[in-house]
């Protein structure tokens, strides 16, 4: 084999090489123009995914059996989130959040510390046991907690004895995480009679605004019922556990902003003397 023919058979080797490696260049680089680009930032889902059974008009999501063993942390107190107002002089207005806390209750606590917003949770006790560290995060963000039972029992449907663990197993879940015995109470569907008010020893508090959130999933609506019926002293009913009612809350939070109303607990609201049975405050009182 002379020389000649030699570096002949090197070129074409050389250059079946330089093809290869063009054609695999070529498939990488279309692989990757059609591939989907990853998402820039984590955004809640566009829709109101069901995170758990629900028990009726107040949607109680799924709950486990037994609360956790208390921490040995130090509890911290909670901030100064709102401001200190006379509701007696200026428009007040109490934000109420039920049946969570939830995997969308973290984002509703920022939009409310956008606006300097406080609220109140009537939480699940079988929720709390599941997300101890959400309801500590709501606590020290200055929020008020009450206890909306363990387990979204209807009352009213329950003995005495029924009655008592329902609150006690809550009772215990909401003091091993924060620290603290809620000292009110929401019944579950708004539920209560007589015999319901004698196994309390703190108030029930219920609502003058339901925003209908559990039924509508619509932001929109649910926006538009809220912001139609209030009044000075009103109390609201939302459920955090909805995504639909999170994505309403910045439209919410703005336009009573801009009405001159102050976001207060329930508590706040009374001025500590919470009556028996709280639907709303009269502004006059």
């Amino acid at each position: 084999m002379d020389s000649h023919t030699s570096a002949r058979r090197r070129r074409k080797h050389l250059i079946g090489i330089v093809a290869l490696a063009t054609c695999l260049v070529a498939t990488y680089s279309s692989a990757l123009l059609t591939r989907p680009a990853a998402s820039a930032s984590t955004e809640l889902p566009e829709d109101d995914p069901p995170i758990g059974p629900e028990a009726g008009p107040e949607g109680a999501a799924s709950t486990p059996t037994a609360a956790p063993d208390a921490s040995a942390e130090t509890k911290a107190g909670p901030s100064e989130l709102g401001e200190r107002v006379d509701c007696r002089h200026v428009k007040c207005v109490a934000l109420t959040f039920d049946d969570g806390p939830g995997p969308y209750t973290s984002a509703l606590l920022r939009e409310l510390a956008a606006h300097r917003a406080l609220g109140t949770f009537f939480v699940v006790g079988g929720n709390v046991a599941e997300h101890p560290d959400i309801l500590r995060e709501t606590y020290l963000e200055g929020h008020e907690i009450g206890s909306h039972t363990w387990s979204h029992a209807d009352l009213t449907r329950l003995s005495a004895a029924g009655i008592r663990k329902e609150l006690s197993r809550t009772d215990h879940a909401i003091k091993a995480a924060i620290g603290i015995t809620p000292q009110l109470v929401r019944p579950p569907y708004g539920a209560f009679n007589k015999f319901v008010l004698r196994q309390m020893r703190r108030p029930l508090v219920l609502w003058d605004v339901d925003t209908l959130d559990w039924q509508l999933r619509d932001r929109a609506k649910v926006t538009r019922k809220a912001l139609k019926l209030v009044r000075p002293g009103s109390i609201i009913l939302f459920h955090d556990i909805h995504l639909s009612t999170v994505r309403a809350m910045p439209h919410v939070l703005d336009t009573l902003s801009k009405r001159g109303y102050h976001f207060v607990t329930v508590s706040q609201l009374f001025d500590g003397k919470v009556p028996d049975v709280a639907y709303a405050r009269d502004p006059r009182l």
